[in-house]
């Protein structure tokens, strides 16, 4: 993950009323591409709803709102959820037409700000410090993107709103779906120390055991640990850490930001050494990594085969091809080609990952620059 820039941790505590703060919104679609899905055939309305994958095989790219009550969520294997949700119903994914949705919500945002940074086809940040309609409240303005959202798309977005990033991703996720929540200068701190650390983005499950057996378990914890203590147990994650427990998070809005890669990757309980079985679990990889790649909207040159091995070792392979990679059967015949090279391996593995590099996608343009410290919100 980025690391927001370097900071004084002496002038931290009052650093959520400091001059130099922004009024950032984060909104956020509402199981974006399941709900297209429901948009599209309203016979699939108020059902379990799966896209990507089916039955067998491959990975949920997205869960309707009725599934995740079964406890199906993205990035599971198929056959888990259908052992969740026996009447879980599977749909394509039909990414022209998200990308054409996201086409009309980034419009929609744009007639606020220019500064708008994508994170992917169904979230956004704004910076709306200096509003293109002089409308003065970033609250009303997230309300109004809601309100045409649903008008212009028949669809649902969260929205947070905040005097930082980090505040206002956390806010969106807050009163999903269909919320507004807004932290104003001054609240950051406590909310913060109320959250539960697995919360925090960046904080995979991995983390959060590792923060509970130090006895962390909500950001007030979290916020206990001197910055020796966390470089100390989490290393350069913790810089993020204790800004984070602070309500802290220094970047601004970057329009268009360019990637370097997109890819996916994942620890296994066990650790493998089949021929079989390792090319078995590529196929799960390669479905994870793909939806990334269409769901930012990106296409790309280079393909890199990343595993990891019981000792903690590395090995990486990568092939450049002259036409960028656009669908998923590109990808996969890259990446199995690459796991054919190193078979079989020295050791056994214990992380496996595949990753799209040398993107094709706009520049990146200039940052804005921070407003007051009194806002309107």
């Amino acid at each position: 993950m980025p690391e927001p820039p370097i900071f004084d941790p002496a002038a931290a505590d009052g650093a959520d009323t400091a001059p130099g703060l922004r009024k950032i919104i984060h909104v956020d679609m509402d199981a974006f591409y399941a709900s297209v899905e429901q948009r599209d055939a309203p016979e699939l309305r108020g059902k379990p709803v799966a896209v990507g994958g089916n039955a067998a095989r491959g990975v949920v790219a997205a869960a309707s709102y009725e599934a995740r009550a079964f406890g199906v969520r993205s990035a599971m294997p198929s056959a888990r959820a259908v052992q969740l949700c026996p009447d879980l119903i599977f749909r394509r994914p039909r990414f022209d037409v998200y990308r054409a949705v996201s086409q009309q919500i980034r419009a929609i945002f744009l007639d606020y700000t220019p500064d708008v940074e994508p994170l992917s086809l169904d979230e956004a940040y704004l910076d709306v410090t200096r509003d293109a309609r002089g409308i003065g409240s970033a609250t009303r303005i997230a309300e109004l993107i809601r309100q045409r959202i649903r008008a212009e798309t028949g669809l649902t977005a969260s929205a947070g709103v905040s005097y930082n990033k980090f505040l206002a991703k956390l806010a969106s996720d807050q009163n999903k779906p269909d919320g507004l929540c807004v932290i104003r200068p001054g609240e950051g701190a406590a909310f913060v120390s109320a959250l539960p650390v697995a919360r925090f983005h960046g904080v995979g499950p991995r983390g959060a055991e590792k923060m509970a057996a130090l006895g962390i378990a909500t950001g007030a914890d979290l916020r206990r640990l001197d910055l020796a203590s966390l470089r100390q147990h989490f290393g350069a994650q913790a810089d993020y850490l204790y800004r984070a427990a602070r309500g802290i998070d220094l970047r601004a809005v970057t329009a268009d930001r360019p990637r370097k890669s997109v890819g996916a990757e994942r620890t296994f309980d066990r650790d493998l050494s089949s021929g079989t079985v390792l090319r078995e679990t590529l196929e799960t990889i390669i479905d994870l990594a793909w939806e990334r790649v269409a769901r930012a909207d990106v296409t790309g040159r280079t393909v890199t085969l990343k595993l990891k091995f019981k000792d903690f070792s590395a090995m990486s392979r990568a092939r450049s091809i002259s036409t960028p990679v656009s669908s998923r059967d590109t990808l996969a015949e890259v990446a199995r080609g690459l796991l054919d090279q190193v078979l079989p391996l020295p050791q056994p593995v214990r992380l496996m990952g595949v990753i799209l590099s040398a993107l094709d996608e706009p520049g990146e343009a200039p940052a804005v620059a921070p407003g007051q410290a009194e806002l309107p919100f």
